[in-house]
């Protein structure tokens, strides 16, 4: 009996934690079966990819292995209870790999005491957050965040993937308990100004709210203007959102972060008086703001992270304010234009955590913190011990890697990319380091495999384009970097693939492109990236054999280049079914036979298919059409024959379409769709068998090609972050590869074909059109007047057809047009002068005889022929070539014998000596 109440005191003495947690019967589970087989059948209902970069980067965990069937979910990892009801109150599911779309009849929404949910860092396919989130009452805490590949500072650049897609629901606004609402990294994701405002209006007790990289596009920032005064986070960064900030949330009492840096087009002025609001870490990078870095500093007392890369900065210069920053650990100072040498000495260096001052024109050497260097003993206590990142690129820093570099113990991220560094690269000493760029410097040296010892941790590797280094040690070796996830080696002269990728846990991005690898593609390599490679470049290489079958088990593959090497076989069949996931596949400029795979997946994803310069035969594949995001199509230089393939007409984001030099015949004929390729931009049909008229109709409505306005702005590029296209085109008679295409270039090539009757009068409403060849066909009538009326003409080919008939003086209007040629025709008359025409030689227009004037040998009427006539219209600059050289240096040989003055001429505009002479010509305007 003494005992019995010995025990019952010790159990009232016991503190209320422990009641609570407290059983009689041990062996009773907790968690009840219902929620057990709940949170099982919805784990269950997704396939597994094992990582991403953003968990890898920053040491998230691993995915959850304790949920076992007839174990208490309770002790699960990542699941909470509720001690006294057994209910689950917490879900934790974050980094798992899971991989699917979450269904509107998810036993997850069967969990109805859930008070906290994170399933950030995961891949749900696209699929959309259903209404039924917001049924979870006592939800707290809300994390559906996508992923990123992690930058190197502060921002990051979007990943391959991301999670939910289509609107966020206004049911959300219904969970009026909400603390925390994360929606961030779901770019296909959107939300509108009234679902936005409810969740201003109802979540009233928000202390964070994470929209990052959100499509905010249409959101008036007016509805910001109430947010809740608790909130102590607000992260809007990468939200397309534009018009002016609200000064007033600056001032709510309660916030320390505030990001909205990269609102490209936001506006909006920091308070003029002293703030109140106790921020400490703050981005503005990439705004409209004026900042006055000085003013901004000294208001900001408790200010530790400071991104303001590439803003608008107004006030004092740059290093005056540097010594204030004694309580920044994080600073972004990137895209800002400051130049000159470095002022190391005002960094409070030793503070730092990070760093970035990239993309700006600081010059000199990085600073040497060796104690045996006098000149800088006074910096020897501030050997940066504390930093993690240090961004240094596009710079023009050049001299030695100073050896505290590669002693700092807590870095891991080192970005020196794109300067003037020179030297050797030596062994790190920590294993500290997740991402090293190099790339783009004059490092030379041996690279050791030692040299990464250490690194165990690394995962991302960039030294490409440094032509001086040695890597064959460095490819060669093994047992290294086995944690490495991307890898670029590009213009690295190494020969083989390395060997060190054998033993690589996994590998997702991997460029080897333009270097001396030769032999087989080795399979191995499609083993190591089976289930995580999205990028493979290895273009530009010795390659020879077969397109292993092998690499259609890499699942994730995004992009996939083996262009320029001397690959021959046939492309394999199950390439078309990947293109589910491919979005660029480019293997032009191989020895490739057979066919094209004849079945690309319903679900198409490809953006660029390039199989130029191959010998493929039999028609295009019609399965393309599944192709709905389809930007670049490419089959020039094959033997791919039949119709015009007018089923592409629907393929409504097609830009650049590159028939050319295969054996297609037959009419063009009328569009067969009601508005065919209305983005449609570069369209090359040369070198075939067509014939009949040129198609009037399908010109009509090559919209892209009309709009000049819309080319105006900024100056953009086809392509992502990850692939730029390129093309090769005929550019005024030659051959030009494009390595990048603006997005405004626009050209039309017929040549080279059947075509007959005239040129269609619809040509004339294409105004952004830049290039226009329809050579070497049976064209007949006159040439259009109207062509006057394309004034960004830059060349004009309409040789070699049986054209009759006047050269229209409108042409001279063509201020823009750089090359000309109308030879081979049956033109007459007089050919125009002035302006562009006075350019143009006797190629230009060899052929038509009836043809006379300058520069022609037969003179009209009085005419000297040879000689252009004067007229009081043109001005000095219409005589200007492109290449410096002006008609005034060539006009200097009339008074003392042409041939003289002639190479006297060419002399001036090719050397630019002797300078006294070409300050007489020129006037000393002209300098090069």
């Amino acid at each position: 009996m003494v005992l019995f109440f010995l025990i019952f005191f010790l159990f009232l003495s016991l503190p209320n934690s422990s009641l609570s947690s407290f059983s009689f019967n041990s062996s009773t589970p907790l968690c009840l079966s219902d929620q057990s087989s709940a949170l099982l059948h919805f784990r269950n209902s997704f396939s597994v990819r094992l990582s991403n970069d953003w968990c890898d980067y920053y040491s998230y965990d691993p995915p959850k292995n304790s949920w076992k069937m007839g174990t208490d979910c309770c002790g699960w990892d990542g699941v909470t209870c509720d001690t006294m009801t057994g209910h689950v109150i917490a879900v934790d599911l974050s980094c798992s790999g899971l991989h699917g779309p979450i269904h509107p009849n998810s036993t997850l929404f069967s969990l109805r005491h859930l008070q906290r949910l994170n399933l950030a860092y995961n891949d749900f396919h696209g699929s959309t957050i259903s209404s039924k989130f917001g049924g979870f009452a006592n939800m707290t805490h809300l994390n559906l965040s996508g992923y990123s590949v992690a930058g190197s500072y502060g921002t990051h650049f979007l990943g391959p993937g991301s999670s939910f897609a289509g609107n966020v629901p206004s049911e959300i606004s219904h969970l009026s308990k909400l603390v925390s609402l994360d929606l961030s990294s779901n770019i296909d994701m959107r939300i509108e100004t009234p679902n936005l405002k409810r969740l201003i209006q109802n979540l009233t007790h928000l202390t964070e709210l994470v929209l990052y990289a959100i499509d905010m596009s249409s959101v008036s920032t007016n509805c910001l203007t109430n947010l809740s005064s608790s909130l102590t986070s607000l992260r809007l960064t990468y939200c397309q959102l534009k018009g002016k900030f609200p000064e007033n949330i600056f001032h709510l009492p309660n916030l320390q972060i505030l990001r909205v840096g990269y609102n490209y087009n936001l506006t909006g002025s920091l308070p003029t008086y002293n703030w109140s609001t106790p921020l400490k870490s703050l981005s503005l990078s990439e705004t409209e703001f004026p900042i006055d870095l000085p003013y901004l500093i000294s208001n900001l007392k408790s200010l530790k992270q400071l991104f303001v890369g590439g803003c608008n900065f107004i006030g004092s210069s740059y290093p005056t304010f540097l010594s204030n920053l004694t309580q920044i650990t994080y600073l972004d100072l990137s895209y800002s234009n400051f130049g000159g040498q470095c002022p190391w000495s005002l960094l409070n260096i030793t503070g730092l955590t990070d760093l970035d001052l990239s993309y700006n024109n600081f010059i000199g050497q990085l600073p040497d913190f060796s104690s045996n260097n006098s000149s800088n003993s006074q910096l020897v206590n501030k050997i940066p011990s504390n930093l993690e990142s240090l961004i240094l690129s596009g710079n023009l820093l050049n001299g030695t890697i100073p050896s505290w570099v590669y002693t700092i113990p807590s870095l891991r991220f080192l970005h020196l990319d794109s300067n003037q560094f020179t030297g050797h690269i030596v062994e790190f000493q920590h294993n500290s380091l997740i991402s090293l760029n190099v790339s783009f410097n004059n490092f030379s040296g041996n690279v050791e495999s030692k040299i990464f010892s250490k690194l165990k941790s690394l995962q991302s590797l960039d030294m490409s384009n440094n032509p001086h280094l040695s890597l064959h040690s460095f490819t060669s070796a093994t047992n290294i970097l086995s944690k490495i996830h991307s890898l670029k080696l590009s213009s690295s002269n190494i020969t083989e693939i390395p060997q060190f990728l054998r033993t690589a846990e996994y590998i997702e991005y991997l460029d080897l492109s333009n270097n001396h690898i030769k032999g087989n593609i080795p399979s191995w390599v499609m083993e190591v990236g089976k289930d995580s490679l999205f990028y493979f470049s290895l273009s530009r290489n010795n390659l020879t054999g077969h397109i292993p079958s092998l690499i259609c088990n890499l699942s994730s593959l995004k992009f996939l280049d083996f262009s320029y090497n001397h690959l021959n076989n046939m492309i394999p069949p199950c390439l078309g079914k990947l293109s589910d996931n491919l979005n660029d596949l480019n293997l032009q400029r191989n020895n490739l036979n057979g066919t094209v795979p004849a079945t690309f997946a319903k679900g198409c994803q490809l953006r660029s298919l390039k199989l130029n310069g191959n010998q493929l035969e039999g028609a295009l594949p019609q399965s393309l059409v599944h192709c709905r995001n389809l930007e670049v199509l490419d089959f020039g230089n094959n033997k791919i024959n039949g119709t015009f393939p007018c089923w592409l007409e629907s393929l409504s984001e097609l830009c650049v379409l590159v028939l050319r030099s295969n054996n297609f015949h037959g009419a063009i004929g009328n569009p067969k769709t009601k508005f065919p390729f209305p983005n449609l931009r570069i369209i090359d049909l040369s070198h075939n068998k067509f014939h009949g008229l040129l198609p009037t109709k399908f010109f009509m409505y090559l919209k892209a090609m009309m709009n000049v306005s819309a080319d105006k702005g900024e100056l953009k590029y086809m392509g992502d972050y990850y692939y730029q296209d390129s093309v090769t085109v005929v550019m005024k008679g030659f051959f030009i590869e494009l390595v990048k295409i603006q997005s405004l270039f626009t050209t039309i090539d017929f040549s080279n074909n059947n075509f007959e009757g005239e040129i269609p009068k619809a040509i004339v409403e294409l105004r952004s059109l830049k290039g226009l060849n329809f050579s070497h066909n049976n064209l007949s009538g006159h040439v259009p007047p109207s062509l006057g009326n394309l004034t960004n003409l830059e060349w004009l080919d309409l040789s070699s057809n049986k054209l009759t008939g006047e050269i229209p003086i409108q042409l001279a209007d063509l201020t823009m047009l750089a090359f000309l040629n109308l030879s081979e025709n049956y033109l007459f008359g007089h050919i125009p002068q002035g302006k562009q025409f006075n350019t143009f030689m006797n190629d230009s227009y060899y052929g038509n005889l009836g043809l006379c004037g300058f520069p022609m040998t037969k003179a009209c009427g009085n005419d000297e022929g040879q000689q252009p006539s004067p007229s009081s219209t043109i001005q000095e600059d219409d005589f200007e070539f492109e290449n410096g050289f002006h008609w005034k240096v060539v006009l200097l040989g009339y008074g003392c014998g042409f041939m003289f003055g002639l190479g006297l001429g060419y002399l001036v505009f090719s050397s630019g000596k002797p300078k006294w002479l070409v300050n007489i010509v020129y006037g000393g305007r002209h300098k090069k």
